[in-house]
């Protein structure tokens, strides 16, 4: 026993040092393991439908788009996976989308009923909890909102999916799937060639969908709408820009996607208008992060993924199972843009004065994204013979967590594979670790430079 504790303590030492001396390498750390701890269970005989060992590159592909809860897949998942490998995917989803560190300080609270500051700086920075204070309610926001929104959307899919003659197994088990892949953004789906056939299905679109738009809002907006869901007047305004942001991309994107797929036989031309409509707003919704399609993504114009390209860069809310730059990234830009446009000195919005530190934070991560979907969309062009607009739209839907394709993942060589995950991995904790850094990196300087103005545009 002493000897267990004497183990259990030098752990605790090199997990603190670790994490003061270097966080976000410590972030970078877990989720890899992570993601290798899943790729093994995939590597295993029982995780396949056949029996046989799936190809490492495929299990470690299908892991890390299960923890990056992102849903691009190079086998089909409804046929390829056992039952047991569709358990292990969904738990590398409920991973991913509860963040490593805020699952670890989940279990340390659990079982030492106190959580320590170096767990509560990590989980802060993961969950982006607006202080240390913000903490313990925002952990029981994380697990009451996720688990009560995953169980609400199984037991509505139950009833169908036993109407559609499942069985209870089948019925329970794909129901449970599709809920913790809805809410946490993933875009995996247990049937095979997905929801196609669906499309005219609003028992199982319209759950989806509520799930998807959910899970991209962020653990601070529940947060922070649980506490004042009564007084709008105080919502914090990191609250009402990303509503107010989400509510106009999904009105935008809904609109351009009826003009540009309306009349296209292959897409939603074929279906009646009640039908398309519907349509339309489920891909409004998932054009951003949740990464389920209602209809063959290949088939669509190309005007389409330009704009699905544009929605998933943006992606969700902060602190969300979205990707992406965040909505709050861009709202911060347009409001440079208009305090520039007037003349104002400062950005406002909401009575509120936002600082010229988040718009250097807004402008940093949004040109490091731009630069690294340029870098991996020129490194998969260099190792497939795939065009620029279907090779962008793949890179970015990796790096943005997002998952839709447009049919060109199953089809890739192993390079092009590992230029996948690789933004994969890099979108999931890259921009928490490039904020987390940038938050960290604050210094104070006595000497200032004399200021002098460069000529803009």
């Amino acid at each position: 026993m002493e000897r267990l504790r004497g183990v259990k303590a030098a752990l605790g030492e090199i997990f603190s040092r670790s994490a003061l001396r270097s966080p976000a390498r410590l972030a970078l750390g877990s989720f890899a393991l992570v993601i290798l701890l899943f790729a093994g269970l995939l590597s295993l005989p029982f995780a396949t439908a056949d029996g046989h060992r799936a190809p490492f590159i495929d299990a470690l592909f299908t892991a890390t788009s299960a923890v990056c809860v992102t849903g691009l897949t190079t086998v089909d998942t409804g046929t390829y996976w056992s039952g047991w490998g569709l358990a292990i995917i969904a738990t590398g989803i409920k991973v991913g989308g509860l963040g490593i560190m805020t699952l670890a300080s989940l279990i340390g609270l659990a079982v030492s009923r106190r959580l320590g500051l170096t767990q509560r700086l990590l989980a802060a920075g993961e969950a982006r909890a607006s202080g240390l204070g913000d903490l313990r309610s925002l952990l029981r926001t994380v697990l009451v909102v996720s688990f009560s929104v995953e169980i609400a959307i199984a037991l509505i899919l139950i009833p169908r999916f036993l109407t559609l003659d499942y069985g209870w197994g089948r019925s329970i088990g794909y129901s449970v799937f599709y809920g913790v892949s809805a809410f946490n953004n993933a875009g995996f789906s247990p049937d095979p060639v997905g929801l196609y056939p669906y499309s005219h299905d609003f028992w199982i679109l319209v759950p989806l969908g509520l799930g998807v738009l959910v899970g991209a809002l962020g653990y601070p907006v529940y947060l922070n709408l649980v506490r004042n869901w009564r007084r709008p007047r105080t919502w914090s305004l990191h609250t009402r820009l990303t509503l107010v942001m989400v509510g106009a991309l999904m009105v935008i994107s809904a609109v351009l996607l009826a003009i540009f797929e309306w009349s296209n036989p292959a897409t939603l031309g074929a279906h009646s208008t009640a039908d398309t409509i519907g349509n339309i707003f489920f891909q409004s919704i998932n054009q951003r992060s949740g990464g389920f399609a209602s209809f063959d993504i290949g088939d669509a114009r190309e005007q389409t993924w330009l704009l699905e390209d544009v929605l998933m860069f943006i992606g969700g809310g902060s602190g969300s199972t979205a990707g992406g730059i965040r909505v709050t990234t861009v709202a911060v830009l347009l409001l440079a843009i208009m305090a520039e446009a007037r003349g104002r000195r400062d950005m406002e919005a909401f009575g509120k004065r936002v600082g010229t530190e988040v718009l250097r934070g807004a402008v940093a991560v949004t040109m490091i994204g731009i630069a690294i979907i340029v870098v991996g969309t020129t490194v998969f062009m260099a190792q497939t013979d795939i065009p620029l607009d279907r090779s962008l739209y793949e890179v970015i839907s990796a790096y943005a967590t997002c998952g839709l394709t447009t049919g060109i993942t199953s089809d890739l060589p192993d390079d092009a594979k590992i230029t996948l995950i690789v933004m994969m991995y890099v979108g999931r904790v890259g921009s928490m670790t490039i904020a987390a850094a940038l938050a960290l990196n604050k210094q104070r300087r006595v000497i200032r430079y004399p200021s002098e103005r460069p000529l803009i545009g």
